[in-house]
């Protein structure tokens, strides 16, 4: 179906500008930015410069993730509701807001630990870690499932949610680029007080990015009606009932299923980079700007021609390609040594990953729609709440398996330290090996996912027939 029939069929939903798609991008950068520094600084931090035994790191991960099971679910459905307190000002923006200000505080405490002797009384630290990560968790999950379940209620054609895409992918694309800088310039190995200084800068600059959100995530009377329907004292859902409904749908399932995979893989890899670049290449962090910047110009060149193959093909097939593709341009880390071969790397990687991330949310849209028709209600916060539920079991999976290599292969701690060839090869393992494996089961598993086609186009006639 071409853009012109698309808008076509739009015309019985308001069709959203492009101005407030470039400030809902805005929103992007946060839940990226967090998320990824979070999970490529975290580990490190506490196990190498911090000095916390990694059995310890690893408890403190497989506690602070298996709490996160609970409270995203859980967090998304109590939010997920018509509070006549927001009715002022939205029904999502008021929670997107106040709970971006306080993750941003919490990220920055993150990096501020109490630093006794670690070898004999290391639980101050271990207990402080677990619980500023578990608050700063809370409000990032609120944030996520707010912001990411409004995109679905705000976006409602595929060809507003493939635009939308494509903008949340070179504005926040570019600026990200520059955030990406922070940190390996402003860390020093050995240096604890610098990853405190580099939290504390990435923090103001997202901090900026919460002003340039709000006009994205402002409600029109539109929005806030079709956020409404269905919700009445008749028809309240609780939150068993939901689950139940959720994992009734097979797509829904194949999905989340896929997403667990390719999200054990994506953290896998960011946890990875720092230790790849300190102790595979042994050069100073900032060389991964060099990266960056290469993944990222591949990234922005290939957005044009992925836009074109989904139109083409399909976002589903898309989608699947792209996994598939993805692993395979993780093969050569098992050898490399090099900077110049890591930026050829990263050109390849910033190609092929573009084929996924341009429709993602096309993806996972069609999926919570199919649930909105079944149960008569928007009530995506709760959904993303279940999504990043099984994002967090990749963060368990993540912690165990770096973990285990790491005394399997004898990995020295010290942040001056030489590795051993075993321990080098751990790291490649955990870098690569092991998320190409994901990835590929990641794609394996969207091969029996069917909501395309004329299914997908009945599921859009009947959402507009019942005003959602």
């Amino acid at each position: 179906m071409n853009d012109t029939s698309q808008i076509e069929l739009a015309s019985n939903w308001e069709l959203v500008s492009t101005k407030k798609m470039v400030y809902y991008s805005f929103g992007f950068i946060l839940y990226s930015y967090l998320l990824s520094s979070f999970t490529v600084n975290v580990f490190y931090f506490y196990e190498v410069e911090v000095g916390l035994p990694v059995d310890l790191v690893a408890l403190s991960f497989v506690i602070f993730a298996a709490w996160s099971m609970i409270n995203y679910p859980l967090l998304g459905y109590l939010t997920d509701r018509p509070f006549p307190w927001l009715s002022k000002w939205g029904m999502r923006a008021p929670w997107i807001i106040i709970s971006a200000i306080f993750a941003l505080i919490f990220y920055i405490l993150i990096f501020t630990p109490p630093v006794d002797n670690m070898k004999t009384n290391p639980w101050p630290t271990f207990w402080y870690m677990l619980i500023i990560a578990c608050i700063f968790d809370g409000f990032y999950t609120i944030f996520v499932s707010q912001f990411l379940g409004g995109f679905v209620n705000h976006f409602r054609e595929d060809v507003e949610r493939i635009r939308a895409s494509v903008i949340m992918l070179i504005i926040p694309g570019i600026i990200l680029v520059f955030m990406g800088f922070i940190w390996p310039l402003t860390i020093v190995y050995g240096n604890r007080n610098s990853f405190t200084l580099a939290a504390l800068i990435a923090a103001l600059a997202l901090a900026v990015c919460i002003i340039l959100l709000i006009p994205g995530i402002s409600e029109s009377e539109e929005v806030r009606a079709r956020y409404l329907q269905g919700r009445t004292e008749d028809n309240k859902t609780s939150f068993l009932k939901m689950l139940k409904i959720t994992f009734h749908k097979k797509n829904f399932i194949f999905s989340l299923v896929s997403f667990l995979l390719a999200s054990i893989s994506l953290s896998l890899g960011l946890a990875s980079n720092i230790y790849f670049i300190k102790d595979v290449l042994r050069m100073p962090y900032y060389v991964s700007i060099f990266m960056a910047i290469a993944y990222f110009i591949a990234f922005m060149i290939a957005i044009p021609y992925w836009f074109s193959f989904s139109i083409n093909h399909g976002h589903v097939k898309t989608y699947i390609l792209g996994l598939f593709l993805t692993g395979l341009s993780l093969i050569p880390y098992l050898w490399i040594t090099t900077l110049e071969e890591a930026i050829i790397v990263s050109i390849i990687r910033g190609f092929v990953d573009c084929c996924t991330y341009i429709v993602t949310m096309m993806i996972l849209s069609d999926v919570y729609d199919e649930i909105t028709l079944e149960t008569g209600k928007h009530q995506e916060a709760m959904l993303m709440g279940i999504r990043s539920f099984f994002f967090r079991i990749s963060v368990i999976i993540q912690a165990i398996i770096i973990t285990s290599v790491h005394i399997v292969t004898g990995y020295n701690s010290d942040p001056h330290a030489t590795q051993t060839p075993l321990a080098i090869w751990g790291i490649r393992l955990h870098l690569a090996l092991f998320p190409m494996i994901f990835l590929f089961f990641s794609g394996f598993i969207m091969l029996f996912y069917d909501l395309k086609g004329e299914k997908q186009k009945l599921l859009k006639r009947k959402l507009r027939e019942r005003g959602l």
